[in-house]
This record gives structure tokens, C-alpha cells and sequence, in this order.
């Protein structure tokens, strides 16, 4: 299992490196080498790229590569906690309303304003986070209250998910000519503005809440078998390993969505390419979660900034094109008795 992890991982970095060549400028592997691998020059006979075209890597397409793997990194793994606590393969980052909560924080800056043109990305991302760690807040403080049950944690969230979609709802419905198409291109998904500093606090809230996923692979797997009352006979302080798992979905799963806008369905189907390739242990499914996330991400963006160029799809569109069929081949491919 180990060999495999390695292989998926480099099969990632393949990937990642891979994209950095798609676009309208002509940035092959070849002339990457040249520019930047010592004594490349001398083996290949490609051309250096150029200072414009440094640029381009540099400012453009590498933010967008790094923004598609930590987004889908964030969303795969919160998604595989997601799925242990709530011992619900059907659960996702967003079963608890966060996404809705972010979105609505976001349509409220864009609709009311009242922020320089300077401050409106750093206003809309303050927004969309702070609105989606109340929803986290409401909805983990309800089941808190209500024992913390896996039950009460889903019925919370989605019952705060439809009052917040009314929101945004409402939003959209006051917003004027030239506010709603900001609103619904944000609630769209995508990496197109996503630049290095954002990227640094997106991979600080991964460099937080992974490990604490890591921490809890064997509460998960008892927790995922659906009795909370056998996971606590083994020594298992559920309630505890439900706040610290929860508190480390909201923080990754804001911190990702805040500045990306809703990009659905990673956090649903990488958890179940994870099992596929590693089974049902949640020490191997977390990690293969972040791998496959990440790659499902940066596929899609890719796709949809190449397909039909110059024109660019948003990623939270394609991410469902491609993770639908992934999904559907995952479930037929499942045994009639885990369904």
C-alpha cells in the first residue's frame, strides 16, 4: 500500500507539472528543462523560455496549479472526515451548510458593498469565511447540545443549509443588473483570481486540519461502523473526536471556499476513489483522499480552461461533468451489501 501511495503521489506531481504546459503560450516540458534544469540545454535542443513567458508561469499558471491542488486536497480529505463522523457515505464538507453560509456572506458584500474597490476581494473572502464558521458554530454547538450524535450533526446542517440557500436566495432576488452576475459567478467555483497569498492561507488551514485527520484514522474507522456505543467501549471519546474533526472541516473547508467559491462534489467522491484503491481504513483512505481530490480539482480546472479556450469554464461546473460519471462507476463498481 505504500508503493501504491508513492505512485499516486508522483502520478499527482506528473499531473501537476503536466498542466503548467496547457495554454495559449507554448510552455512545453522540454523548454521548461532549458530554462530551469542546469545542463539542459546541452541534451535538449528546445528554446529558454523568454522573460514575458516566465511571467506567465510564474504569475498565472502556477497560482492556478497550487489553488487546484490545495482545494481539492482540503475538500478530499474533509470529505473522508465528513463521511467517519457521520458514518454516512453520502456526507460531504458541505453536508454541515457551509457552503451555503459562504455564499450568502459573500452576496451580502456584493449586494450592500460599502467597501473600497481595493478591499472588495479581501471584503468578500472576510465575509464568506466569517459566515461559514457561524454555520459551523450553529450546527456543531446544536448536536453538542444534543449529545453530538452523527443524526443530530446532518439534520442540523441540512436544516441550516436550505435557511441559508433561502438567504443567498433572497440576495439574489434584491441584487440589481450588476450585482446578481457576481453573485452566481462566485457561487460557481473557481481558481481564476486564487494568488499566492491566498494560496499561503489555504495551505495553512490544510496544514492544520490534515493532521488531526491523521491523528483520528483509527476513531474513524470505528466510528464509520456506525455504533458510537462499540467505538466508546474501545476507549473512544466520540464527542470529542466529533468537535475536533469538526473543527478542523470548518477551518479547511471555509478556508478553501472563501476564496474559491463553491466547488461541490470533490468532498463526496474522493473518500469513496480512496476506498477503492485502499479499502475501508480511514489511516489510508484520508491520505488518498487529499491525492485524489487534489488530482479531480486540477483535472477539471484544466479542462475547462483548455477545452473551449479562450473562453474558461469555472471549475465548480466542470468538477461535476467529470465527477459524476467517477461517482456512478464508483457505485456500480461497490458490493450490493455496502450500499
Amino acid at each position: 500500500m505504500t508503493v501504491c501511495f508513492i505512485l499516486a503521489a508522483a502520478g499527482l506531481l506528473a499531473l501537476a507539472a503536466g498542466t503548467c504546459c496547457f495554454g495559449i503560450a507554448q510552455l512545453t516540458p522540454g523548454r521548461l528543462a532549458v530554462t530551469y534544469l542546469p545542463g539542459a540545454g546541452r541534451i535538449l535542443s528546445a528554446k529558454a523560455l523568454d522573460a514575458r513567458e516566465q511571467s506567465i508561469l510564474v504569475m498565472l499558471r502556477l497560482p492556478r496549479v497550487a489553488a487546484a491542488l490545495a482545494a481539492g486536497a482540503g475538500l478530499g480529505t474533509a470529505g473522508a472526515a465528513m463521511q467517519a463522523i457521520t458514518a454516512n457515505p453520502m456526507a460531504s464538507p458541505f453536508t454541515t451548510g457551509l457552503s451555503s453560509a459562504a455564499a450568502l456572506g459573500a452576496a451580502a458584500v456584493l449586494v450592500f458593498g460599502g467597501v473600497s474597490p481595493f478591499m472588495a476581494k479581501t471584503a468578500t473572502v472576510a465575509a464568506a469565511f466569517f459566515m461559514a464558521l457561524l454555520c459551523a458554530a450553529l450546527v456543531f454547538g446544536i448536536a453538542n447540545y444534543k449529545g453530538m450524535g452523527r443524526e443530530a450533526l446532518v439534520l442540523t446542517g441540512i436544516a441550516l443549509n436550505y435557511f441559508f440557500s433561502a438567504l443567498n436566495s433572497t440576495m439574489q432576488f434584491i441584487a440589481n443588473e450588476e450585482q446578481l452576475p457576481a453573485i452566481v459567478h462566485w457561487s460557481f467555483g473557481s481558481v481564476n483570481s486564487v494568488g499566492w497569498p491566498d494560496i499561503a492561507v489555504m495551505g495553512l488551514c490544510l496544514a492544520v486540519a490534515v493532521p488531526v485527520f491523521l491523528r483520528q484514522g483509527w476513531a474513524f474507522n470505528l466510528m464509520a461502523s456506525g455504533s458510537d456505543e462499540a467505538a466508546r467501549a474501545l476507549g473512544i471519546n466520540t464527542r470529542r473526536v466529533r468537535l475536533a474533526a469538526g473543527a478542523a472541516v470548518t477551518l479547511v473547508t471555509a478556508g478553501v471556499v472563501s476564496f474559491t467559491g463553491v466547488i461541490g462534489f470533490v468532498g463526496l467522491a474522493a473518500p469513496h476513489g480512496a476506498r477503492l484503491l485502499a479499502g475501508d481504513d480511514y489511516r489510508l483512505v484520508v491520505p488518498f483522499s487529499l491525492i485524489i481530490g487534489a488530482a479531480l480539482v486540477l483535472a477539471a480546472d484544466t479542462l475547462g480552461r483548455t477545452l473551449f479556450s479562450p473562453v474558461t469554464i469555472p471549475v465548480g461546473i466542470v468538477v461535476s461533468y467529470v465527477g459524476v460519471p467517477l461517482l456512478l462507476f464508483l457505485i456500480l463498481r461497490e458490493r450490493r451489501g455496502r450500499l
